[in-house]
């Protein structure tokens, strides 16, 4: 198994204490993988295997503990008294009332609850009520950059790797098919198929499919650029395709809520305040995208800035695109507790017109919190008025 350490801190930092650690992201990001590193982190100490009861519920093994009253009666059969418990219930969404069994676990001091799920309405409604301030997110992603080359580590040339980073992605399974260029277009074309049809259209009961592939293939086609629902709604009505705005707000929520999209709000930097009108999209991984993207549509400048923007989320930022005055705009905002970063991402700066282009918002932002232009030149990194540039694989191996 790929090492996962980033979640496997986290976990190993909460465990025992008295909240539940629910692990969060799109199918095939490894969700069950860090379960397993975790249990084997329990098993090397002491734990024993009588103390870990481990249900997965896409195991037709466990199917008919889909009945709530019925997997509460299963887990609680297998508790004593007098010793710990570690309790892993891998993509408990398929179970109604999920909830409540999760929240009478909870309360047995005894107990140390574990959960994952596809889709973030396992944190809406009900259970964010009934577990308000009970539990903590850890949110997932597929393989980093670092992570990628850590299992390739006989592979020197971190060029070539980045190359089939941007054009596989990082599902972890992937690094078992050998660069295979139709294996991996066939195990991503199922991840995608799944998503669509398990975690979007069966959840949001949607009856018109292709409407929904469209929309998906317009987004995917235009991360990194400013998009409207009502541009995606004018577009598709142009070629046919009769939908409202409404409905496009839908399935661009359904599909946020699956982790398969994120979407970037416009923050003014000036004035300190989002801005309502424009957003930009991202996919859950560059791999998703090149199998529904023909090579000849794609825009490596904003395939980059794919890549830097699920890295500032892995180290723990919350991302948004910075408006300047005179309409300019930067890349991302980087904010955690106690920083703000700001990023402009190009795929060279050979041409002096882009150069100058790229600074040219960075320069225009007056605080003294620190300014990066993030690059595919392979140069030693230049500061231009206290502007640095890096590059990518540079700055994604930090």
């Amino acid at each position: 198994m790929i090492e996962r350490n980033e979640y496997l801190n986290k976990l190993i930092y909460w465990k025992d204490k008295q909240i539940i650690k629910i692990i969060t992201g799109i199918r095939r990001c490894g969700k069950s993988t860090i379960f397993e590193l975790y249990k084997n982190y329990l098993k090397s100490n002491k734990v024993k295997d009588n103390q870990i009861i481990s249900i997965n519920f896409e195991d037709m093994e466990f199917e008919e503990l889909f009945d709530y009253k019925k997997l509460y009666k299963f887990i609680t059969s297998k508790i004593q008294n007098n010793r710990k418990y570690y309790i892993f219930l891998d993509e408990i969404q398929h179970v109604n009332n999920f909830q409540k069994v999760v929240d009478s676990l909870f309360i047995k001091k005894n107990v140390d609850v574990y959960i994952t799920g596809s889709n973030a309405y396992l944190l809406s409604g009900e259970l964010a009520t009934l577990l308000s301030g009970r539990y903590i997110e850890i949110e997932m992603l597929p393989l980093s950059f670092k992570e990628y080359c850590n299992y390739y580590k006989n592979q020197k040339d971190k060029k070539v790797l980045f190359d089939n980073y941007l054009k596989f992605g990082g599902f972890p399974y992937t690094t078992e098919l050998n660069n295979d260029n139709k294996a991996i277009e066939t195990y991503l074309k199922g991840i995608y198929s799944a998503v669509l049809l398990k975690d979007v259209v069966a959840k949001n009961k949607i009856s018109d499919v292709m409407i929904l592939e469209s929309v998906i293939k317009f987004v995917f086609h235009n991360i990194g650029s400013f998009v409207s629902t009502k541009k995606i709604t004018d577009t598709l009505n142009s070629n046919g395709r009769k939908v409202s705005v409404n409905t496009i707000e839908n399935y661009l929520s359904a599909l946020i809520n699956c982790y398969i999209l994120y979407r970037v709000n416009r923050f003014d930097i000036k004035g300190k305040q989002y801005l309502k009108t424009l957003e930009k999209y991202y996919v859950a991984d560059t791999g998703l995208r090149d199998i529904l993207i023909t090579s000849q549509e794609t825009d490596i400048g904003h395939i980059l800035e794919n890549v830097v923007y699920l890295e500032l989320l892995r180290r723990g930022y919350k991302v948004c695109v910075g408006k300047v005055i005179d309409e300019k705009e930067i890349d991302f905002v980087a904010e955690s507790s106690n920083e703000i970063i700001y990023y402009q991402v190009c795929s060279n700066i050979k041409n002096v017109d882009i150069l100058k282009r790229e600074l040219s918002a960075l320069s225009k932002i007056k605080d003294n919190f620190p300014k990066y232009l993030i690059t595919q030149d392979e140069t030693l990194e230049k500061t231009y008025n206290g502007i640095k540039q890096i590059n990518i694989i540079d700055w994604l191996l930090e």
